[in-house]
C-alpha cells in the first residue's frame, strides 16, 4: 500500500523576492548529491517527478535511484514509473479518449464500482482542431464557409466534447476554430511550471498527437503516447516507461542568410535519423542556443517523431522567458517560473560558467552549415538540398517503385495531359504542384517563416507573378495570432492575391484534409497516370496521407510553399531557371523574391506585439457562436445512440468479469498481411478520406449517409464500427500477399480469395482463427495513433511480428493485449523463407509471472519451419497489461480494488 513521502525532509519553501512566498518545492540540491549536477536537464524533470511523487507502492524510493544514477542505469533499459503533469488531446484523438472513458464508466457501473471513480486525475487539455477540411479554398469566405462545413459535419463529435467538458472533472475543452493544438499548447496552454495546491513543479506533458514534442522548445518535457496510454495517465496511472539514453547535440554558430528553420528542422531530422535516436532523448545545449528565437527551437522540437527521438529538449532559460512575456504570461508567473527553475538548478544561464553535462551520445551542428533544402517525395527524413532538387526529382522518376522512385518509363517523362480548366485550356506534366499549403503546427507558430513567406509574395506581386489558378492554395494558421500580425504587417493582402488565402484554424493538408482538389485536374491526373505534387509545410509527407492523387509530397518551409506555387512544378533549378515571367516580360529568379534575414526581422519586430496574444486567448475562452449553441445533454453517464454514426460503444468490456483471463498465446493462426519496411500508421489507420469503395464507405451508406457526408477516417474515430473498416484501408498499401499489387486487400490463405482487408479479417474472426501480421523495419511510425492498435484487435489479430517498431505503436499495441515480437537480428520473413501462407504458433506460457519482459518465445509453423523471436513487452507493468486483457481492463480492475 501507498505510504507517506520518503523526501518529504527536502520539501523547502520558495521565497518571493519582495517577501511571501512562491509556495513549497521538492528541492534537488537539498540530496547533496553530486550525480545531480551532472544530469541532463530533461532527466531531472523525470527525477523530480518521482521525487515529488514516490509514495513505496505506485512510485518507489528505488525508482529515484535509478535515475539519480542515470549514467550507469540508463544503458541498461532500466524501467521507471512516470507521472506527466498533464495530458494534452486534440479532437480525433479526444473523441475515442472521451468515448473510452464513458464506457469505463458503465463497465464500473455493471461491475458494482462507483463510476464516478472514472474522472481525470491530472489537468486533461482538449483542442478541437483535426476536423477542418479544406472545401473552399482561394476565397476571402474560406474561413466561415470551412467553419459551416466542419459544424455540419461534426456537429455530433463536437457535442459529446461538450458533454465530456461537463461531464468529467479537470478537462478543459478549446473550441474549434482557435488554431492548432500544438502551437495552442506552446502559447497559451503550457504552464512550464505548475503552481497546484501551494506545490511547484515542473510542467510536463504527455499528448495523444505525435508532435506533442512542439513543446520541448518552452523547455516542457512533452511527447506522444497512445491514446490508450494517456487515459490511464488521465486516471492516476503512473506510466511505466525505459529510462531513455539522452543525446547531446551541440549547435554552434548562426544561421546564414536566406536560410530558415525549416531547413534546419529537416538538416537536424536527417543528421538524427541517420544517428539513430529511437526511444531517446535529445537535448540540445551550446553557443548556437542564443541565436535560435523560442519559435526557431520549437520548430526543431515539433519533427522529433519524424527523427525518431522521444523528444527533442531545450532547457529554460533568458530566450524562454521572453517567449512567455511575449505571449502575454503575467510577470508573476514568469518570476515564478525563474526562481523556482534557479532554486533547482534547471535554468541555464548562459552568463555563468555551465557545468558540463553527461550523455550518452554526442553530435555536433555548425548553423552556418545548413542550406535551402526540402524533403521528399515520401519521407520527412529524405532531405533533398534545394540546388539538388531537379536532378533529384529526375532520379526519382527513374528510380523503381521505392521511397524515392516512381518508375515512370524514359519514353513517358515527358509527357503532357491536355485538360479545360473551367473554360481555359491547361497542361500537366510530371512533378507539376497541384496543392501547395501553408500548414501544420511544425512552422505555423514560427514568425519568421509565415512572415518570411508574406515577403515573397509581396515581391512576386510586385513583380508581376501570378499562381496557377487549378494549384489548390491554402494557408491554414496555428492560432488567431498569426492573422493578426500578418494583418498588422499588411502582408496578408499578396497572400491572397497568389491564392493563399487563410482557409480555417487548425491541422489541414498535413493530417489529409487537403479536401477535393478540382474534378478536371483530377481526371487529368488520374487518366494520364501522373505524377503530380504536393508542396507543404508540414511535418509529414507519406504515401497517401496528403491526397490520394498527389503521388510526390515535399515538405519545405512556408516561403518555398509560396516560391514551388508560382513555380508550378518541383521538376526546375532555381539557381538556374526563372520562376516565371514578370510584367514587363522580364524573365524572375529566385533570387528576385527571396527576402534576406534583415528583412524578415524587421517585419518580425514591428508586428508581432504581445497584446496579440492576450487578445486571442481571451478570446478563446468565451468560444465562438457556433459552439456555444451546441446544446448537450446532461448526466455523467452517456446515453449512447445505436443509429449514430459518430460515436458508438466499444465492445472492450463486453463479457468483462473481476478476474484476469491471463496471457495467451497464439495457436495455428493465420498471416492476415505481409509487409515490408516502414509501414507507417497512415497505412494501419487511414486518417483521411473514406474511399467510394471501401468496407467503411459500404457501411455508411447502409446506414444512410450520402457519400458527401462520409467525412475523414479521423472525424468517425468515435465509431468502432467504421474505424474496424477502415482498419489497413489506405489504397498505397504494399502487401507481399498480393505479388505487386498496391491497395486495401489481402488474400484470404484458406480459399485464396482476394478480399478486403476488412472482409478477410472478419472470414477468419467468424471460423474462430486467428490472424498475425507480418512485417518489416519500423513497422507503426508516423502519428500517435490508438487505432492503429484498436483496429487490428477488433480484426482479430492477435500478434504482430516485425524487425523493429515505432516506440509508441509498440506501447499500444500491447495496450490492445496484442503480442508485439521482433525477428532476431539479422532476420526477417525473406531470409526465414516465410511467404505468409504458413499458419503460426506461439507459445506462451499461461501463467504471467511466467513471462520476463523481453525473453525469446519459438514461433513454429505447420511448414516445419521454427524461428526465435524476442517478446517485446518491456516491461513489468506492461505484462501486467497484458494479463488483463488490456490497459483499460487493467485500470478498470484496480480501480475497484481488485488483486493485481
Amino acid at each position: 500500500m501507498a505510504s507517506a513521502n520518503p523526501f518529504n525532509s527536502i520539501l523547502k519553501t520558495l521565497e518571493k523576492p519582495q517577501g511571501g512566498e512562491f509556495g513549497k518545492y521538492y528541492s534537488l540540491p537539498a540530496l547533496n548529491d553530486p550525480r545531480i549536477d551532472k544530469l541532463p536537464y530533461s532527466i531531472k524533470i523525470l527525477l523530480e517527478s518521482a521525487i515529488r511523487n514516490c509514495d513505496e507502492f505506485q512510485v518507489k524510493s528505488e525508482d529515484v535511484e535509478k535515475i539519480i544514477d542515470w549514467e550507469n542505469t540508463s544503458p541498461k533499459q532500466v524501467e521507471i514509473p512516470f507521472k506527466p503533469g498533464r495530458v494534452l488531446l486534440q479532437d480525433f484523438t479526444g473523441v475515442p479518449a472521451v468515448v473510452d472513458l464513458a464506457c469505463m464508466r458503465d463497465a464500473m457501473n455493471k461491475l458494482g464500482g462507483d463510476s464516478n471513480k472514472i474522472n481525470p486525475l491530472v489537468p486533461v487539455d482538449l483542442v478541437i482542431d483535426h476536423s477542418v477540411q479544406v472545401d473552399v479554398a482561394r476565397s476571402e469566405n474560406a474561413v466561415q464557409a470551412n467553419m459551416e462545413l466542419e459544424f455540419q459535419r461534426n456537429k455530433e463529435r463536437f457535442a459529446f466534447l461538450k458533454w465530456g467538458s461537463n461531464a468529467f472533472d479537470n478537462m478543459l475543452v478549446v473550441p474549434p476554430g482557435s488554431g492548432i493544438v500544438h502551437q495552442v499548447n506552446l502559447e497559451y496552454l503550457g504552464r512550464v511550471v505548475f503552481n497546484t495546491n501551494g506545490v511547484l513543479y515542473p510542467d510536463s506533458v504527455v499528448g495523444t498527437d505525435s508532435h506533442t514534442t512542439m513543446i520541448d522548445g518552452l523547455g516542457v518535457a512533452g511527447w506522444g503516447v497512445g491514446g490508450i496510454e494517456a487515459e490511464a495517465a488521465m486516471l492516476g496511472q503512473p506510466m511505466s516507461m525505459v529510462l531513455p539514453g539522452v543525446v547531446g547535440f551541440k549547435l554552434l554558430g548562426k544561421l546564414r542568410d536566406g536560410v530558415t528553420a525549416t531547413d534546419l528542422v529537416l538538416t537536424v531530422t536527417q543528421m538524427l535519423r541517420k544517428h539513430g535516436v529511437v526511444g531517446k532523448f535529445i537535448e540540445f545545449y551550446g553557443e548556437g542556443m542564443s541565436e535560435l528565437s523560442l519559435a526557431d527551437r520549437a520548430t526543431i522540437a515539433n519533427m522529433s517523431p519524424e527523427y525518431g527521438a522521444t523528444m527533442g529538449f531545450f532547457p529554460v532559460d533568458h530566450v524562454t522567458l521572453q517567449y512567455l512575456q511575449l505571449t502575454g504570461r503575467s510577470d508573476e508567473t514568469i518570476a515564478m517560473i525563474e526562481s523556482y527553475l534557479r532554486a533547482n538548478n534547471m535554468f541555464v544561464d548562459y552568463n555563468e560558467p555551465q557545468i558540463e553535462k553527461v550523455y550518452s551520445s554526442y553530435l555536433q551542428l555548425k548553423l552556418e552549415e545548413v542550406e535551402p533544402c526540402i524533403s521528399g517525395p515520401k519521407r520527412p527524413h529524405d532531405r533533398v538540398p534545394l540546388k539538388e532538387m531537379k536532378a533529384d526529382w529526375h532520379a526519382c522518376l527513374d528510380n523503381r517503385v521505392g521511397f524515392k522512385g516512381f518508375a515512370i518509363p524514359k519514353e513517358s517523362q515527358d509527357k503532357v495531359a491536355k485538360f479545360s480548366f473551367h473554360g481555359t485550356p491547361a497542361e500537366l506534366r510530371h512533378g507539376d504542384v497541384v496543392i501547395a499549403a501553408i500548414t501544420s503546427c511544425t512552422n505555423t507558430s514560427n514568425p519568421s517563416v509565415m512572415l518570411g513567406a508574406a515577403l515573397v509574395a509581396k515581391k512576386a506581386c510586385e513583380l508581376g507573378l501570378e499562381v496557377k489558378p487549378w494549384i489548390k492554395t491554402s494557408l491554414a494558421p496555428g492560432s488567431g495570432v498569426v492573422t493578426k500580425y500578418l494583418q498588422k504587417s499588411g502582408l496578408q493582402r499578396y497572400l491572397n492575391q497568389l491564392g493563399f488565402h487563410i482557409v480555417g484554424y487548425g491541422c489541414t493538408t498535413c493530417i489529409g484534409n487537403s479536401g477535393d482538389i478540382d474534378e478536371s485536374v483530377a481526371s487529368a491526373i488520374s487518366e494520364n497516370d501522373m505524377v503530380a505534387a504536393a508542396v507543404l509545410s508540414g511535418n509529414r509527407n507519406f504515401e497517401g496521407r496528403v491526397h490520394p492523387l498527389t503521388r510526390a509530397n515535399y515538405l519545405a518551409s512556408p516561403p518555398l510553399v509560396v516560391a514551388y506555387a508560382l513555380a508550378g512544378t518541383v521538376d526546375i533549378d532555381f539557381e538556374a531557371e526563372p520562376i516565371g515571367t514578370g510584367k514587363d516580360g522580364k524573365k524572375i529568379f529566385f533570387r528576385d523574391i527571396w527576402p534576406s534575414r534583415e528583412e524578415v526581422a524587421n517585419v518580425v519586430q514591428s508586428s508581432v506585439l504581445p497584446d496579440m496574444f492576450k487578445a486571442t486567448y481571451e478570446a478563446i475562452t468565451k468560444g465562438n457562436p457556433m459552439w456555444n449553441q451546441l446544446s448537450v445533454p446532461s448526466g455523467s453517464l452517456y446515453a449512447w445512440s445505436p443509429t449514430s454514426t459518430y460515436i458508438h460503444e466499444p465492445p472492450y468490456f463486453k463479457d468483462m468479469t473481476m478476474s484476469p483471463p491471463g496471457p495467451h498465446g497464439v495457436k495455428d493462426a493465420y498471416c492476415l498481411l505481409n509487409f515490408g519496411d516502414s509501414i507507417t500508421t497512415d497505412h494501419i489507420s487511414p486518417a483521411g478520406s473514406i474511399h467510394k469503395d471501401s468496407p467503411a464507405a459500404k457501411f455508411l451508406l447502409e446506414h444512410g449517409v450520402d457519400r458527401r457526408d462520409f467525412n475523414s477516417y479521423g472525424s468517425r474515430r468515435g465509431n468502432d464500427e467504421i474505424m474496424a473498416r477502415g482498419t489497413f484501408a489506405n489504397i498505397r498499401l504494399v502487401n507481399k500477399l498480393l505479388k505487386g499489387e498496391v491497395g486495401p486487400k489481402t488474400i484470404h490463405i484458406p480459399t485464396g480469395e482476394k478480399l478486403s482487408v476488412y472482409d478477410a479479417a472478419m472470414r477468419y474472426k467468424t471460423a474462430g482463427q486467428d490472424t498475425i501480421i507480418l512485417a518489416g523495419a519500423e513497422y507503426g511510425s508516423g502519428s500517435s495513433r490508438d487505432w492503429a492498435a484498436k483496429g487490428p484487435m477488433l480484426l482479430g489479430v492477435k500478434a504482430a511480428i516485425a524487425k523493429s517498431f515505432e516506440r509508441i505503436h509498440r506501447s499500444n499495441l500491447v495496450g490492445m493485449g496484442i503480442i508485439p515480437l521482433c525477428f532476431k537480428s539479422g532476420e526477417d520473413a525473406d531470409t526465414l523463407g516465410l511467404t505468409g501462407h504458413e499458419r503460426y504458433t506461439i507459445d506462451l506460457p499461461s501463467c504471467v509471472s511466467e513471462i520476463r519482459p523481453g525473453q525469446d518465445v519459438t514461433v513454429a509453423t505447420d511448414s516445419g519451419r521454427s524461428f526465435t523471436c524476442t517478446v517485446r513487452f518491456d516491461t513489468e507493468v506492461e505484462l501486467a497489461y497484458f494479463n488483463h486483457g488490456g490497459i483499460l481492463q487493467y485500470v478498470i480492475r484496480n480501480l475497484i480494488g481488485s488483486k493485481q
